[in-house]
């Protein structure tokens, strides 16, 4: 994941952290998958494009992928009046890190706490969008 010591190479870290938080972000923003966007691409005629093609578990660094993995595998907390989706219940944290054997606990537990929220904010916009389009059925 790159250099954190000296200034320059600080700065070099910097910006592949922003650049991977900003993948993160699509790939939870993304509704389509790459075979979509390939096939939406051939029948379109256009040449498929990197920076628009929705990412892939292998785009992103070992310890995204492993923080990846750890948010799959960490129970989802619901709140039970509203229906909305409150993230992750991290109390297997531990226990998952060690079971997986991930030595760089503090950087996949950055991207996972990043994960967490990309997926949060992208499933109660979700929910949202459906209660808003249920109200307006029902009127």
């Amino acid at each position: 994941m790159g250099y954190r010591n000296g200034g320059r190479s600080g700065k070099f870290y910097q910006e592949q952290v922003e650049q991977i938080l900003a993948l993160i972000e699509r790939r939870f923003k993304d509704s389509i998958t790459l075979e979509q966007y390939l096939k939406i691409c051939e029948q379109t005629g256009q040449e498929p494009n990197p920076a628009e093609m929705p990412p892939e578990d292998g785009d992103f660094p070992i310890e995204v992928q492993q923080a990846l993995l750890i948010h799959t595998l960490l129970p989802d907390r619901w709140d039970g009046m509203s229906g909305s989706y409150m993230g992750k219940d991290w109390s297997a944290l531990e226990a998952l890190l060690n079971i997986h054997e991930i030595e760089d606990k503090r950087q996949v537990c950055f991207f996972l706490k990043y994960v967490e929220n990309a997926n949060m904010i992208n499933i109660n916009d979700e929910l949202k969008h459906k209660r808003d389009a249920e109200k307006r059925r029902m009127k």
